[in-house]
């Protein structure tokens, strides 16, 4: 996934994640259970997900992109999140904003999804 600490060239800046809450790391697998219907690597590796935001009260808010504004799931896949995510023990509440800027790329997949697709 992309480092969202630092903006993009040309792209506004997308707020970091909260990697040190003590859900994040369970979150992220959650994410990681959901597949893109098209393309066999998860959403999270695919580099869909920009930023996992948890409140002190376990509220959860995940900021997401899609591979194509046309994508077929593309009012599905929220939902298949917040169903995945809301299931993590300690969880209060999920939003999932869709977003376009900064559009995905295939240099926000993970090395393991750059693998798994044959493009190392």
């Amino acid at each position: 996934m992309t480092d969202t600490s630092e903006p993009l060239e040309g792209t506004p800046l997308i707020a970091p994640s909260s990697v040190n809450h003590d859900l994040y790391e369970q979150i992220v697998a959650a994410c990681r259970s959901i597949y893109d219907p098209e393309i066999p690597v998860n959403i999270y590796d695919l580099g869909l997900i920009y930023t996992i935001e948890i409140s002190d009260e376990n509220d959860v808010k995940v900021i997401m992109t899609l591979t194509a504004p046309g994508c077929p799931v593309a009012g599905e896949m929220p939902g298949w999140i917040v169903d995945a995510v809301s299931a993590v023990g300690g969880v209060k509440s999920v939003d999932v904003e869709l977003v376009w800027e900064p559009p995905w790329g295939m240099d926000m997949m993970s090395d393991e999804a750059r693998l798994e697709l044959g493009f190392m």
